[in-house]
């Protein structure tokens, strides 16, 4: 599940986090962040993920491997 955590601390400070979103996907919702928060990136980190591809399965490749009934 795709999700976006955001943190808004007493000091005005906001922190967000992408969850489940891989690669260089969640670059996209940056500017998704900005808009929901009101807020400018201007320090950015890549989490685990980032490194991560994510794979998507069509019905040949369930075929492939035996699991399609």
């Amino acid at each position: 599940m795709k999700q976006l955590q955001i943190r808004i601390y007493p000091n005005g400070q906001v922190e967000a986090e992408t969850k489940g979103i891989k690669g260089k996907a969640c670059l996209n919702y940056i500017s998704i962040m900005e808009q929901l928060t009101g807020a400018k990136t201007v320090d950015s980190e890549f989490t685990p993920e980032y490194r991560e591809s994510e794979v998507l399965l069509t019905e040949d490749t369930v075929e492939e491997v035996g699991l399609h009934g």
